[in-house]
């Protein structure tokens, strides 16, 4: 089995009387495409806060590279190679598409090992089919750009965990489709750990090869795609007909 990048272990989030992720365990390995699959409200961008260090847990452990990062600051989880998304694209509008991508290197500084191509601006939009919009304002491209440009910057601080929130919300079925070979893309051709939570189940199940499903802040299971898409729990809580298709 590759390397252990990161473990969350019993990890706890509560908002005041609201359990929004409730003691869940999960281990990333080196070069794991994982998806993150369940109902709104199951806990999932909640999930992806904590084990980026957007929000502190309440409860359990954040190992990351053999370090507990449990309560540090974002910072330090970029400095530990784990990068994200948001469901709303965060781009800088007056800066060109490779300066937005040329600020995530800068915010990452120069010292950590990467893949060549996570080095050079021009390779990571060429990855994401943005070259050709390199001069362009980041606010003048379409939406479905901005998504793309928004994974381009987290791929300038180099990481080797790579969280991506629901970056195919909105894209027509193509699109979702094309989203989802780049972002297996970069698992094969970079190495890269992708962990991608994404409503588009039907597709992140023919693409990923581990799926963690979250209903009501619990994991109710963890497998492969075909597993998952067998399991009463799941699809009792949430797939119901949509999976017999897979089954």
């Amino acid at each position: 089995m590759a390397d252990v990048l990161l473990q969350a272990r019993a990890l706890t989030v509560r908002f005041g009387g609201l359990t929004a992720v409730d003691a869940v365990d999960a281990t990333l390995h080196g070069g794991e495409l994982v998806g993150i699959i369940g109902p709104n409200g199951a806990g999932k961008t909640t999930f992806f806060n904590a084990i980026s260090g957007v929000i502190a847990p309440t409860g359990g452990q954040l190992i990351a590279l053999g370090d507990d990062l449990t309560g540090a600051a974002p910072h330090r989880y970029a400095a530990h190679g784990i990068a994200r998304t948001f469901q709303t694209p965060r781009v800088f509008a007056d800066m060109s598409v490779a300066d937005n991508v040329g600020f995530g290197m800068r915010f990452a500084g120069r010292q950590r090992s990467a893949p060549a191509g996570l080095r050079d601006t021009g390779e990571i939009l060429a990855m994401l089919g943005l070259e050709s919009l390199a001069a362009q304002p980041a606010g003048s491209i379409t939406p479905s750009q901005q998504r793309l440009l928004e994974i381009g910057m987290a791929l300038g601080t180099r990481p080797r965990i790579l969280l991506l929130d629901e970056v195919a919300a909105g894209l027509t079925e193509a699109e979702v489709d094309a989203m989802a070979r780049r972002i297996r893309r970069l698992r094969d051709d970079w190495g890269l750990t992708v962990v991608w939570i994404e409503h588009a189940v039907t597709t992140l199940l023919r693409y990923v090869e581990r799926v963690l499903v979250l209903h009501q802040g619990r994991k109710i299971t963890d497998g492969t795609p075909a597993e998952v898409v067998r399991d009463p729990a799941v699809v009792e809580a949430y797939l119901g007909d949509e999976m017999e298709a897979h089954a």
